[in-house]
């Protein structure tokens, strides 16, 4: 799973390739699954789910960072295993890897930004004033324009929020607070918090370019000093066709980041002094005035690109039903994990729960519908590269798809299921938005546990992993962790504080491989009920998401 934060970099570590340049490559050590001894004796399904694990999270693998070597070869076990369970190869040219042409980029240099006010340009100081941000559109970006202040920058009419009421950024530079006002419900907020979409709001108004403004709350959060520690760290996204970088469609280039110094600066002269803005943003559910800036903005950037490459995983279990299997359900898990770094003697990332387990649920789950029947529909298996670079293998797979695009009708996500405990409850990240929710719930009871609530609203974790790519299609969408009560809390405060995306995520951890079974089990009722279900799912009347992205609604 990607790192959770509310303003975030997609990608916070170097690509395999990049990295591997970097430092030498350390000498082969015995896998950790080697030493791991079985105390008890498991089940013949909890075996095989400890034996994908096993392999995927062994120091062999060095982290399975997308765009490494070891990262294909865990790619070819994983065709190899949907081989093994029956399902046909789901790829082009009839085979079972869908290429995912990948470009790593980051700024190169300093750049430049000035602020001219009165016919007087003032030069702002790298690292003191901003950083800059790299531009996956471009190798360089030049832009002169006047600057708005537009608040957090966000449209959310659910809200009575429209940050943009009685400004005119027309061909303007925008420049918005970091973050989103903590009353807003977390999945929405972490949404609309994002850079992303908020650039979205600033080129559906014509604006040009934006910029992001820390404020006090924002640099306690993530100090812009880190900021500048990290500009070398390596982004990336899908690679279009010239070389450069996919973007969300309507967005613009985000130039910078301004620190408090520099926002100081920006909005000298302004009717609003930026003491008074940055006062305002420590509240839970602050509201600026927008206005236009007595400033013009110049920002000369430059972006690095390297190529790179990865692939989907891609298989299909035909449906039963002559009508019904042109609809598709997909199962979906991402199969990378974040490499090699750091200063410690292990510097491997194993990825044993994140997400090495989701994989193995995913293989064991098209083992069980090959047992068990062919569904009324189609159930296609995808397991996706560089979803810790930011969704980067589903998003390409939900604008590249290997079916029909109108044909998906339902994603099922298997992310980083923390099965050190024996799970009382589960919770399902989205299902109370679509009629999903009904079949979720007679799945969850149906394995004798009961559903719960998110306990983490505000971390937003809908949006934070693949099935939101499904999502944007308007495709209703869910996954499902084991909950916290009894044990469960304590256990993920564990591994959330020690091992997320650590080196020790990796088979010392006490993993309850016979919980492996029952999530399995769970996920299996939910995609079996879609399959066969007489009608599609839809979103809920009036869901945010499903009105946003235009999805199947219910009457």
């Amino acid at each position: 799973m990607r790192r959770f934060a509310i303003a975030l970099c997609f990608a916070t570590l170097p690509v395999a390739a990049i990295a591997q340049q970097a430092a030498p490559a350390a000498p082969a050590t015995p896998a950790k699954a080697q030493t791991a001894a079985a105390t008890t004796p498991l089940s013949p399904e909890a075996a095989a789910i400890k034996s994908h694990v096993m392999f995927l999270a062994s120091d062999a693998m060095r982290g399975r960072e997308a765009g490494s070597p070891e990262y294909d070869i865990a790619a070819e076990y994983v065709a190899s295993q949907f081989f093994a369970a029956g399902l046909k190869p789901g790829a082009a040219k009839g085979g079972y890897l869908q290429e995912v042409p990948l470009v790593a980029y980051k700024p190169e240099g300093e750049g430049k930004l000035g602020i001219t006010r009165g016919g007087t340009t003032l030069p702002l100081t790298y690292g003191t004033d901003y950083v800059p941000s790299a531009n996956p559109r471009a190798k360089e970006t030049n832009l002169s324009a006047p600057v708005v202040f537009v608040g957090y920058g966000i449209v959310a009419q659910q809200y009575g929020r429209d940050d943009y009421r009685g400004v005119d950024v027309k061909g303007k530079i925008v420049a918005f607070v970091s973050g989103s006002p903590s009353k807003m419900t977390g999945e929405e907020r972490a949404w609309l918090g994002s850079p992303t979409t908020k650039a979205r709001f600033a080129a559906e108004r014509g604006a040009v370019g934006t910029i992001t403004l820390v404020t006090p709350r924002s640099d306690k959060q993530r100090p812009f000093a880190k900021m500048v520690e990290g500009i070398g760290h390596t982004r990336m996204t899908w690679a279009n066709p010239d070389g450069t970088g996919h973007v969300e469609e309507g967005g613009i280039p985000t130039l910078a980041t301004l620190s408090l110094t520099g926002a100081e600066k920006l909005f000298a002269g302004a009717r609003t002094s930026w003491a008074k803005v940055a006062k305002e943003s420590d509240k839970a559910d602050a509201r600026f005035t927008p206005e236009a800036l007595p400033a013009t903005l110049s920002a000369t950037t430059k972006t690095s690109f390297a190529p790179a490459r990865s692939s989907n995983v891609v298989g299909v279990l035909p449906g039963s039903d002559p009508a019904l299997a042109k609809e598709v359900v997909v199962l979906s898990a991402h199969l990378d994990h974040v490499g090699v770094s750091g200063k410690a003697d292990d510097k491997i990332h194993n990825g044993a729960l994140d997400n090495a387990i989701g994989i193995a649920s995913l293989i064991e789950e098209a083992k069980r519908f090959q047992k068990e029947g062919a569904p009324k529909r189609t159930v296609l298996f995808l397991a996706v590269t560089a979803e810790e670079k930011g969704l980067i293998g589903s998003d390409y797979f939900a604008n590249h798809p290997t079916v029909p695009a109108s044909s998906i009708i339902a994603n099922v996500n298997l992310d980083m299921p923390i099965l050190t405990y024996k799970f009382e409850d589960m919770v399902a990240f989205g299902g109370d938005r679509s009629t999903l929710g009904p079949i979720i719930s007679r799945a969850v009871a149906g394995a004798g546990v009961s559903l719960s609530p998110d306990p983490m609203p505000d971390e937003g974790i809908f949006v934070r992993s693949d099935h939101f790519r499904f999502v944007q299609k308007g495709v209703p969408s869910v996954f499902l962790w084991p909950g916290q009560k009894g044990p469960g809390k304590a256990a993920v405060e564990h591994f959330m504080s020690t091992n997320y995306h650590k080196p020790s995520d990796d088979l010392s951890q006490p993993i309850e491989w016979e919980q492996g079974v029952r999530f399995v089990d769970v996920n299996y009722r939910i995609a079996r009920d879609i399959a066969d279900a007489p009608t599609r799912p839809v979103w809920n009347k009036g869901d945010y998401f499903g009105t946003l992205f235009k999805g199947p609604m219910a009457p």
